[in-house]
This record gives structure tokens, C-alpha cells and sequence, in this order.
């Protein structure tokens, strides 16, 4: 067993809100440097830079969880991840089925580019990513599982665009495989003031939308392995996997 760092809450150049400097390649780099073991790669609504990105990383060594930040039709965010590419570029279609295509306005939103390898973009994403889908946070989440992927809700402390904000509370029906809380509250911090979750799991994840934010803070994963069904294992607390905050 050992001990690996993540930052599961990382956008690039695809998100709007992404700056142009979260390429693949400088992402990985970054997070290489800065001691990163595993990478979980969210854009909005969208999934297709992951591929090029796990490409890059596993020169690198470091894993990359593929998946995406999904906003619900209650404009709560939800990560959503996926081991293999048949179940990403599946729940890709879905994303694209279901969001609605509202047209991007660059100037006010940002870019939202998919790049090669070189840095080249390939494909320009015509409508907002950063919109709701037309599904609600248990059909996203029954979705997500049928795919044999984990569903997190995002940053279920921030007071915009959480769980919490947009429901109150976090549905006792609602499968979530663990809660991501910001940089911005510690885990006792946010149980004081939640105390009904006391026996969650956790993870801790930047949100980075810069590249100088990449691992500004972190997750500990004790792990046999860096792979997909390691981290589902220690999120599970099984066979002595565990996540450390």
C-alpha cells in the first residue's frame, strides 16, 4: 500500500470559464511538479479533452480519472467519472442530448476549444457548456451509475452551484460515492456545521480554472495502486483503502 495525492476538480481550456493556459500538456506538467499522483479532469458539461489528457499524463505516471463537472437541472454541480472510454463517450452522448444549445457568446463566457496534442484546436464548441441540462440531480446520478462510474457532488460548501445551496441538504435517496468540499472549509469545519453527514466520505479537490491553482489543496488516497477501482475501493473504506483529508 501507498500513499498518492489528487486533485480530482481540474477544467481546461474546453470550459469557458477555463484560461487558455490549461492545455493538456501544461496541466499535466504542472501538476507533475507539483507532486500529483492522480489528476481528475471536470470540464463543464463536457468530456472530450479527457483522452488526449490521459495520453499526456501516462508519460508522466500519473493517472487520470476521465469525467466531467455536470451542472443539474437544479444548477447544482456534480462530478461524474468513468473508468473506461466506451462509458465516457456514452455519457458524452447523453451530455450532448440533454444540454441545451444555447449559443456561446465568446466575448462574455470564454472559448471553449478541444486541442491536439500540439496545442491546436480541433473543435470549437458552439453552445454554452456551463448550461443545465434539462435532468435533475437523481436522474444524472442513476445515469452515472448505470455506466459503472462514481458521482460526486462538487464543492457541496459554496454558496452558488452546490448540492446544499441549491437544495438545502444533501437527499438521504441521492447514491453519491463521496462529497468534494473547496479549498475554502476544512472537513471538521463544514461537519460542525452539517452534522448529519459525520460518516461521509470526503474529498478535497482546487477547482482549478488556472494553471497556478492546480493542487492548491488535495486528496489522500492509501491505495495498492494507482487505478479506477483502487480509488472506488478507498472511497468504499474496503480491504484497507481509505481517503485521508
Amino acid at each position: 500500500m501507498n500513499f498518492y495525492k489528487a486533485d480530482l476538480h481540474i477544467h481546461t481550456v474546453l470550459s469557458p470559464c477555463g484560461d487558455l493556459e490549461m492545455s493538456p500538456l501544461n496541466i499535466v506538467k504542472k501538476a507533475k511538479e507539483k507532486g500529483i499522483d492522480i489528476l481528475g479532469i471536470t470540464d463543464h458539461n463536457s468530456t472530450k479533452n479527457c483522452k488526449l489528457l490521459d495520453d499526456i499524463a501516462k508519460t508522466y505516471d500519473i493517472l487520470v480519472l476521465k469525467g466531467v463537472e455536470v451542472t443539474t437541472k437544479e444548477e447544482a454541480h456534480c462530478l461524474a467519472f468513468f473508468e473506461n472510454d466506451d462509458e465516457l463517450f456514452e455519457f458524452q452522448s447523453y451530455l450532448d442530448f440533454h444540454i441545451p444549445k444555447i449559443r456561446n457568446d465568446v466575448n462574455k463566457f470564454g472559448y471553449q476549444v478541444v486541442v491536439d496534442r500540439n496545442e491546436n484546436i480541433i473543435e470549437q464548441i458552439d453552445w454554452l457548456l456551463i448550461s443545465a441540462l434539462d435532468e435533475t440531480i437523481n436522474q444524472i446520478e442513476k445515469k452515472v451509475h448505470s455506466l459503472n462510474g462514481l458521482f460526486i457532488p462538487a464543492h457541496i460548501d459554496r454558496a452558488r452551484y452546490s448540492i446544499i445551496s441549491q437544495l438545502g441538504f444533501i437527499p438521504p435517496d441521492l447514491h453519491v460515492d463521496a462529497l468534494e468540499l473547496s479549498k475554502f472549509i476544512s472537513k471538521s469545519e463544514f461537519i460542525k456545521q452539517n452534522n448529519y453527514l459525520p460518516n461521509s466520505c470526503f474529498i478535497q479537490s482546487s477547482d482549478a480554472h488556472f494553471i497556478e491553482n492546480i493542487a492548491d489543496v488535495s486528496t489522500t488516497f492509501h491505495l495498492n495502486g494507482k487505478s479506477f477501482s483502487e480509488i472506488r475501493m478507498a472511497l468504499k473504506s474496503e480491504n484497507g483503502r481509505k481517503v485521508i483529508l
